[in-house]
Protein backbone atom coordinates (compact mmCIF):
# COMPACT_ATOMS: atom_id res chain seq x y z
CA UNK A 1 0.00 0.00 0.00
CA UNK A 2 1.43 3.49 -0.56
CA UNK A 3 1.41 6.01 1.49
CA UNK A 4 0.40 9.64 0.31
CA UNK A 5 3.40 12.30 -0.02
CA UNK A 6 2.13 14.25 3.05
CA UNK A 7 2.11 10.84 4.78
CA UNK A 8 5.67 10.16 3.76
CA UNK A 9 6.56 13.01 4.95
CA UNK A 10 4.91 13.26 8.29
CA UNK A 11 6.75 9.93 8.78
CA UNK A 12 10.37 11.05 7.86
CA UNK A 13 9.90 14.03 10.51
CA UNK A 14 9.10 11.68 12.94
CA UNK A 15 12.17 9.69 12.26
CA UNK A 16 14.38 12.93 12.29
CA UNK A 17 14.47 13.74 8.47
CA UNK A 18 14.18 17.15 7.66
CA UNK A 19 10.97 18.31 5.10
CA UNK A 20 10.05 21.84 4.22
CA UNK A 21 7.29 23.09 6.30
CA UNK A 22 3.86 22.01 5.11
CA UNK A 23 0.21 22.04 5.77
CA UNK A 24 -2.27 19.35 4.01
CA UNK A 25 -5.68 21.16 2.72
CA UNK A 26 -8.66 19.77 1.66
CA UNK A 27 -10.53 22.70 -0.36
CA UNK A 28 -9.52 25.57 -2.17
CA UNK A 29 -11.04 28.33 0.18
CA UNK A 30 -8.16 26.65 3.13
CA UNK A 31 -5.34 27.50 1.07
CA UNK A 32 -4.14 31.47 1.76
CA UNK A 33 -5.14 30.52 5.29
CA UNK A 34 -2.32 27.88 5.28
CA UNK A 35 -0.04 30.43 3.87
CA UNK A 36 1.10 32.21 7.16
CA UNK A 37 2.34 28.55 8.70
CA UNK A 38 4.36 27.61 5.43
CA UNK A 39 6.18 30.65 3.68
CA UNK A 40 5.89 33.72 1.34
CA UNK A 41 5.97 31.79 -2.07
CA UNK A 42 4.78 28.31 -2.08
CA UNK A 43 4.11 25.19 -4.48
CA UNK A 44 0.83 23.67 -3.94
CA UNK A 45 1.16 20.17 -4.94
CA UNK A 46 -1.47 17.49 -5.70
CA UNK A 47 -1.65 14.67 -3.59
CA UNK A 48 -2.57 12.16 -5.80
CA UNK A 49 -0.53 8.46 -6.33
CA UNK A 50 1.06 9.03 -9.40
CA UNK A 51 4.30 9.60 -10.88
CA UNK A 52 4.84 12.54 -12.69
CA UNK A 53 2.72 14.85 -11.42
CA UNK A 54 5.11 17.72 -12.15
CA UNK A 55 4.55 17.37 -15.70
CA UNK A 56 0.90 16.48 -15.89
CA UNK A 57 0.18 20.01 -13.66
CA UNK A 58 -0.13 18.86 -10.24
CA UNK A 59 2.73 20.94 -8.72
CA UNK A 60 1.91 24.92 -8.92
CA UNK A 61 3.87 27.76 -7.59
CA UNK A 62 1.81 30.70 -5.91
CA UNK A 63 2.13 33.52 -3.10
CA UNK A 64 -0.60 35.81 -1.43
CA UNK A 65 -1.48 37.67 -4.91
CA UNK A 66 -2.35 34.17 -6.26
CA UNK A 67 -2.79 31.43 -3.98
CA UNK A 68 -6.73 31.38 -4.44
CA UNK A 69 -6.83 31.16 -7.88
CA UNK A 70 -3.94 28.60 -8.09
CA UNK A 71 -5.35 26.09 -5.72
CA UNK A 72 -8.81 26.80 -7.03
CA UNK A 73 -7.29 25.70 -10.45
CA UNK A 74 -5.42 22.83 -8.44
CA UNK A 75 -8.62 21.30 -6.91
CA UNK A 76 -10.58 21.69 -10.58
CA UNK A 77 -8.15 19.25 -12.37
CA UNK A 78 -7.61 15.59 -12.84
CA UNK A 79 -3.95 13.86 -12.77
CA UNK A 80 -3.54 11.37 -14.67
CA UNK A 81 -7.35 10.26 -14.45
CA UNK A 82 -7.26 10.99 -10.78
CA UNK A 83 -9.76 14.03 -9.06
CA UNK A 84 -7.25 16.22 -6.91
CA UNK A 85 -9.25 15.68 -3.23
CA UNK A 86 -6.12 16.89 -1.15
CA UNK A 87 -3.04 19.65 -1.63
CA UNK A 88 -0.21 19.72 -0.06
CA UNK A 89 1.00 23.82 0.50
CA UNK A 90 4.87 23.46 0.89
CA UNK A 91 7.41 26.33 0.95
CA UNK A 92 9.25 27.22 -2.01
CA UNK A 93 12.14 25.98 -1.21
CA UNK A 94 15.79 27.42 -2.94
CA UNK A 95 17.78 24.61 -4.32
CA UNK A 96 21.59 24.32 -5.09
CA UNK A 97 21.95 20.63 -5.79
CA UNK A 98 19.20 17.49 -6.40
CA UNK A 99 20.17 14.13 -5.41
CA UNK A 100 18.32 10.66 -5.79
CA UNK A 101 18.00 8.09 -2.44
CA UNK A 102 15.86 5.07 -2.16
CA UNK A 103 15.49 1.89 -0.47
CA UNK A 104 14.05 -1.30 -1.82
CA UNK A 105 14.42 -5.17 -2.27
CA UNK A 106 16.39 -6.67 -5.05
CA UNK A 107 14.30 -10.32 -4.85
CA UNK A 108 16.77 -11.64 -6.72
CA UNK A 109 19.70 -11.25 -4.53
CA UNK A 110 16.66 -11.48 -1.38
CA UNK A 111 18.31 -8.19 0.56
CA UNK A 112 17.73 -4.48 0.75
CA UNK A 113 19.03 -2.62 -1.78
CA UNK A 114 20.44 1.21 -1.30
CA UNK A 115 19.89 3.56 -4.40
CA UNK A 116 21.57 6.90 -5.00
CA UNK A 117 22.64 9.28 -7.52
CA UNK A 118 23.93 12.71 -7.84
CA UNK A 119 20.91 13.56 -10.52
CA UNK A 120 17.68 13.50 -8.65
CA UNK A 121 14.81 14.76 -9.70
CA UNK A 122 14.58 12.37 -12.57
CA UNK A 123 12.71 9.56 -13.42
CA UNK A 124 15.10 6.71 -11.83
CA UNK A 125 13.87 3.91 -13.95
CA UNK A 126 14.73 6.29 -17.30
CA UNK A 127 18.60 6.89 -15.18
CA UNK A 128 18.51 3.15 -14.39
CA UNK A 129 18.52 2.45 -17.95
CA UNK A 130 19.97 4.56 -20.07
CA UNK A 131 22.96 5.57 -17.46
CA UNK A 132 23.13 3.15 -15.13
CA UNK A 133 26.80 4.08 -14.25
CA UNK A 134 24.81 7.33 -12.06
CA UNK A 135 23.08 5.39 -10.08
CA UNK A 136 25.24 3.69 -7.13
CA UNK A 137 23.76 0.14 -5.67
CA UNK A 138 24.79 -0.42 -2.09
CA UNK A 139 23.16 -4.01 -0.93
CA UNK A 140 22.47 -4.56 2.60
CA UNK A 141 22.35 -7.27 5.11
CA UNK A 142 18.99 -8.51 6.23
CA UNK A 143 20.48 -8.31 9.24
CA UNK A 144 21.69 -5.25 10.18
CA UNK A 145 19.54 -3.55 12.51
CA UNK A 146 21.10 -0.76 11.57
CA UNK A 147 23.47 0.54 8.66
CA UNK A 148 26.97 0.08 9.23
CA UNK A 149 29.50 3.61 8.64
CA UNK A 150 31.45 1.62 6.04
CA UNK A 151 28.18 1.05 4.15
CA UNK A 152 26.73 5.00 4.31
CA UNK A 153 29.77 5.91 3.34
CA UNK A 154 29.63 3.77 0.34
CA UNK A 155 25.97 5.30 -0.42
CA UNK A 156 27.05 8.77 0.13
CA UNK A 157 30.71 9.04 -1.69
CA UNK A 158 31.48 12.62 -2.42
CA UNK A 159 28.03 14.03 -1.97
CA UNK A 160 27.71 16.07 1.03
CA UNK A 161 28.15 14.33 4.70
CA UNK A 162 25.26 15.48 5.71
CA UNK A 163 23.87 13.03 3.35
CA UNK A 164 24.70 10.51 5.80
CA UNK A 165 22.60 10.76 8.55
CA UNK A 166 19.28 10.49 5.98
CA UNK A 167 20.46 7.63 4.95
CA UNK A 168 20.30 5.74 8.13
CA UNK A 169 17.31 7.28 9.31
CA UNK A 170 15.71 6.37 5.89
CA UNK A 171 16.96 3.02 6.34
CA UNK A 172 15.39 3.32 9.91
CA UNK A 173 12.09 3.78 8.46
CA UNK A 174 12.52 1.42 5.74
CA UNK A 175 12.89 -1.67 8.20
CA UNK A 176 9.93 -0.20 11.02
CA UNK A 177 7.43 0.53 8.20
CA UNK A 178 7.72 -3.12 6.82
CA UNK A 179 8.38 -1.06 3.51
CA UNK A 180 8.99 -2.22 -0.02
CA UNK A 181 10.19 0.81 -1.45
CA UNK A 182 11.35 4.10 0.67
CA UNK A 183 12.39 7.03 -1.64
CA UNK A 184 13.47 10.74 -1.65
CA UNK A 185 13.56 12.06 -5.02
CA UNK A 186 14.31 14.78 -5.12
CA UNK A 187 17.02 15.07 -1.49
CA UNK A 188 17.93 18.43 -2.04
CA UNK A 189 21.02 20.75 -0.79
CA UNK A 190 19.70 24.23 -0.28
CA UNK A 191 20.58 27.03 2.03
CA UNK A 192 18.33 25.32 5.23
CA UNK A 193 20.09 22.74 4.43
CA UNK A 194 19.71 18.75 3.05
CA UNK A 195 15.61 18.59 3.10
CA UNK A 196 13.82 15.42 1.40
CA UNK A 197 11.33 17.72 -0.93
CA UNK A 198 9.28 14.60 -1.78
CA UNK A 199 8.49 11.50 -0.35
CA UNK A 200 7.29 7.74 -1.46
CA UNK A 201 6.45 4.95 0.58
CA UNK A 202 4.73 1.41 -0.23
CA UNK A 203 4.46 -1.01 2.74
CA UNK A 204 3.75 -4.98 2.00
CA UNK A 205 0.68 -5.57 1.84
CA UNK A 206 1.16 -8.60 4.03
CA UNK A 207 2.25 -6.41 7.03
CA UNK A 208 -0.86 -4.27 6.86
CA UNK A 209 -2.46 -5.39 10.23
CA UNK A 210 1.22 -5.57 11.94
CA UNK A 211 1.34 -1.99 10.93
CA UNK A 212 -1.88 -1.07 12.78
CA UNK A 213 -4.06 -0.55 9.23
CA UNK A 214 -7.18 -1.94 8.76
CA UNK A 215 -7.65 -1.39 5.14
CA UNK A 216 -5.53 -1.21 1.65
CA UNK A 217 -6.92 1.50 0.09
CA UNK A 218 -5.15 1.25 -2.82
CA UNK A 219 -7.25 -1.16 -4.07
CA UNK A 220 -10.48 -0.78 -6.99
CA UNK A 221 -13.83 -2.04 -6.25
CA UNK A 222 -13.10 -4.69 -8.19
CA UNK A 223 -9.82 -5.78 -6.35
CA UNK A 224 -11.95 -5.37 -2.96
CA UNK A 225 -14.37 -7.79 -4.26
CA UNK A 226 -11.97 -10.46 -4.84
CA UNK A 227 -9.88 -10.30 -1.75
CA UNK A 228 -13.68 -10.97 -0.34
CA UNK A 229 -14.01 -14.44 -2.12
CA UNK A 230 -10.19 -14.98 -1.82
CA UNK A 231 -8.81 -14.63 -5.16
CA UNK A 232 -5.80 -13.94 -6.69
CA UNK A 233 -6.52 -11.32 -8.88
CA UNK A 234 -4.86 -8.69 -10.51
CA UNK A 235 -5.25 -6.05 -13.15
CA UNK A 236 -4.05 -5.22 -16.61
CA UNK A 237 -5.07 -3.68 -19.39
CA UNK A 238 -5.98 -6.03 -22.12
CA UNK A 239 -9.11 -7.33 -23.47
CA UNK A 240 -8.84 -10.63 -22.72
CA UNK A 241 -9.84 -11.59 -19.45
CA UNK A 242 -8.42 -14.53 -17.11
CA UNK A 243 -9.38 -16.94 -14.94
CA UNK A 244 -7.17 -20.30 -13.94
CA UNK A 245 -6.50 -22.29 -10.91
CA UNK A 246 -2.97 -22.19 -9.55
CA UNK A 247 -0.57 -19.08 -10.19
CA UNK A 248 1.44 -21.39 -12.81
CA UNK A 249 -1.46 -22.01 -14.84
CA UNK A 250 -2.69 -18.81 -14.76
CA UNK A 251 0.65 -17.44 -15.36
CA UNK A 252 1.35 -19.36 -18.22
CA UNK A 253 -2.42 -18.29 -19.98
CA UNK A 254 -0.92 -15.16 -19.69
CA UNK A 255 2.55 -15.58 -21.50
CA UNK A 256 0.65 -17.55 -24.34
CA UNK A 257 -1.89 -14.99 -24.86
CA UNK A 258 1.51 -12.47 -25.30
CA UNK A 259 2.94 -15.18 -27.65
CA UNK A 260 0.36 -14.81 -29.73
CA UNK A 261 -0.11 -10.67 -29.91
CA UNK A 262 -3.09 -10.96 -27.48
CA UNK A 263 -3.26 -8.56 -23.97
CA UNK A 264 -4.40 -10.10 -21.39
CA UNK A 265 -6.85 -7.77 -19.01
CA UNK A 266 -5.98 -9.68 -15.59
CA UNK A 267 -4.96 -12.50 -13.22
CA UNK A 268 -7.14 -14.31 -11.68
CA UNK A 269 -6.84 -17.36 -9.97
CA UNK A 270 -9.27 -19.01 -8.32
CA UNK A 271 -7.67 -21.36 -6.55
CA UNK A 272 -7.94 -25.39 -5.73
CA UNK A 273 -11.33 -26.66 -5.37
CA UNK A 274 -13.71 -24.10 -6.85
CA UNK A 275 -17.04 -24.83 -6.87
CA UNK A 276 -19.45 -23.40 -9.19
CA UNK A 277 -20.70 -20.22 -7.02
CA UNK A 278 -17.09 -19.49 -6.69
CA UNK A 279 -16.37 -19.89 -10.64
CA UNK A 280 -20.28 -17.66 -10.87
CA UNK A 281 -18.31 -14.86 -8.79
CA UNK A 282 -14.93 -15.05 -10.44
CA UNK A 283 -16.90 -14.88 -14.00
CA UNK A 284 -18.67 -11.91 -13.29
CA UNK A 285 -16.04 -9.93 -11.73
CA UNK A 286 -13.85 -10.14 -14.94
CA UNK A 287 -17.10 -9.10 -17.13
CA UNK A 288 -17.63 -6.40 -15.33
CA UNK A 289 -14.08 -4.94 -16.22
CA UNK A 290 -14.25 -2.11 -18.66
CA UNK A 291 -12.87 -3.15 -22.27
CA UNK A 292 -13.09 -7.35 -21.78
CA UNK A 293 -14.06 -8.82 -25.06
CA UNK A 294 -13.95 -12.30 -24.28
CA UNK A 295 -13.06 -14.63 -21.07
CA UNK A 296 -10.65 -17.47 -21.36
CA UNK A 297 -11.20 -19.91 -18.11
CA UNK A 298 -8.33 -22.38 -18.02
CA UNK A 299 -8.81 -24.91 -14.81
CA UNK A 300 -7.33 -28.43 -14.14
CA UNK A 301 -9.72 -30.33 -12.25
CA UNK A 302 -7.71 -32.41 -9.63
CA UNK A 303 -9.83 -31.46 -6.63
CA UNK A 304 -11.76 -28.70 -8.68
CA UNK A 305 -14.25 -30.78 -10.45
CA UNK A 306 -15.25 -29.43 -14.03
CA UNK A 307 -19.00 -30.47 -13.68
CA UNK A 308 -18.71 -27.16 -11.03
CA UNK A 309 -16.60 -25.37 -12.81
CA UNK A 310 -19.44 -25.64 -15.87
CA UNK A 311 -22.32 -25.13 -13.68
CA UNK A 312 -20.21 -21.32 -12.61
CA UNK A 313 -19.65 -20.26 -16.47
CA UNK A 314 -23.31 -21.26 -17.00
CA UNK A 315 -24.92 -19.26 -13.60
CA UNK A 316 -23.02 -16.13 -14.32
CA UNK A 317 -24.95 -15.91 -17.69
CA UNK A 318 -22.00 -13.04 -19.06
CA UNK A 319 -22.69 -11.36 -22.35
CA UNK A 320 -19.07 -11.07 -23.59
CA UNK A 321 -17.93 -14.72 -25.27
CA UNK A 322 -16.50 -17.36 -23.19
CA UNK A 323 -13.56 -20.29 -24.65
CA UNK A 324 -13.47 -22.84 -22.05
CA UNK A 325 -10.63 -25.16 -21.40
CA UNK A 326 -11.28 -27.83 -18.82
CA UNK A 327 -9.80 -30.97 -17.97
CA UNK A 328 -9.75 -33.76 -15.14
CA UNK A 329 -12.10 -34.63 -12.65
CA UNK A 330 -16.08 -35.01 -14.02
CA UNK A 331 -14.62 -33.14 -17.51
CA UNK A 332 -16.88 -35.16 -19.79
CA UNK A 333 -19.49 -33.83 -17.53
CA UNK A 334 -18.57 -30.76 -17.61
CA UNK A 335 -18.01 -31.01 -21.33
CA UNK A 336 -21.96 -31.83 -22.33
CA UNK A 337 -22.74 -29.25 -19.84
CA UNK A 338 -21.35 -26.24 -21.99
CA UNK A 339 -22.50 -27.75 -24.85
CA UNK A 340 -26.13 -27.60 -23.90
CA UNK A 341 -25.65 -24.31 -23.41
CA UNK A 342 -23.54 -23.67 -26.63
CA UNK A 343 -20.43 -22.41 -24.55
CA UNK A 344 -17.43 -23.47 -26.90
CA UNK A 345 -14.86 -25.70 -24.78
CA UNK A 346 -11.65 -26.73 -26.85
CA UNK A 347 -9.23 -29.10 -25.93
CA UNK A 348 -6.02 -27.41 -25.23
CA UNK A 349 -4.88 -24.20 -23.98
CA UNK A 350 -3.10 -23.18 -27.07
CA UNK A 351 -6.43 -23.44 -28.84
CA UNK A 352 -8.36 -22.17 -26.38
CA UNK A 353 -5.97 -19.13 -26.14
CA UNK A 354 -5.34 -18.74 -30.10
CA UNK A 355 -9.58 -18.43 -30.47
CA UNK A 356 -9.06 -15.63 -27.81
CA UNK A 357 -6.68 -13.88 -29.49
CA UNK A 358 -8.99 -13.91 -32.70
CA UNK A 359 -12.07 -12.60 -30.74
CA UNK A 360 -10.35 -9.61 -30.52
CA UNK A 361 -8.74 -9.02 -34.49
Amino acid sequence: MKFREYEAKQIFREAGIPTPKSVLITRPEEAKTALPAVAGKVVLKAQVDVGGRGKAGGILPADASDIDAVAKELFGKTIKGLPVEKVLVEEAVSITHEYYLGITIDRAKKRPVILFSEEGGVEIETLAKERPEALRRIYVDPSFAELPDFIVRNVVGTAPKEIGAVVRKLYDVFQKKDAILAEINPLVSSPAGILAADGKIIIDDNALSRQGIAENRDLTEREKEAEKHGFSYVELEGEIGVIGNGAGLTMATLDIIAHYNGRAANFLDVGGGADAERVCHAVKLVSSMPGVKVIVVNLLGGITRCDEVAKGIINAAVSQEIIVRIAGTNEAEGAKLLAEHNYKMLKTMDEAIRAAVGVCR
